[in-house]
């Protein structure tokens, strides 16, 4: 934060507070109590783990792996949070950030994916194809724009080296 020219850095103990109360709030509505409370609301656990049961479950620690490790970004690198009204102070293109533009998101809509799968749900599948068409619709149309505007060509550089959505290994930059 600058006020008239002092620079006055975000304490690490803030910082990580803020962090946790979004992931509380945002991804703890949208990703568990959303489908589990309002689209599905007859959850019925399994008493033995199929396949199928494994497979969501993969989903859901490589999205809850995925999200803890851009938070990450987002406190030490960015020096901020998720949240739009107290964005990253830096780009970050480091961690996840180097692999796919929207990590956050991603980690989103592979754990609901792993949710809909393990309690074998249509109405969280429904859910799902929602919330992955809101997400596009939120970054084209609004996201990449902000961006555009705070960081400039070098947001640019990267959106031009870097997937939206698909993953992919950096690339070697050195020649």
């Amino acid at each position: 934060m600058n006020l008239a020219g002092l620079n006055i850095s975000i304490h690490p103990v803030v910082l990580l507070f803020k962090n946790l109360l979004f992931t509380l709030i945002v991804p703890g509505l949208i990703v568990v109590w959303l489908p589990l409370n309002w689209f599905e609301r007859n959850v019925v656990w399994p008493e033995a783990l199929g396949p199928q049961h494994w497979v969501g479950l993969v989903l859901m620690g490589a999205g809850s792996i995925i999200y803890l490790l851009s938070l990450w970004q987002f406190m030490r690198r960015g020096r901020g949070t998720p949240v739009p009204i107290d964005p990253p102070k830096k780009l970050i293109q480091r961690g996840p950030y180097a692999w796919v533009r929207n990590p956050l998101y991603l980690a989103a809509i592979s754990v609901v994916a792993g949710e809909s799968i393990f309690l074998l749900s249509w109405h969280i599948a429904v859910y799902w194809i929602v919330l992955v068409c809101f997400f596009q619709l939120y970054v084209v149309l609004h996201e990449e724009h902000e961006l555009d505007y705070r960081f400039g060509a070098m947001y640019g550089d990267y959106k031009n080296s870097v997937p939206r959505w698909l993953p992919r290994p950096p690339r070697n930059t050195e020649k």
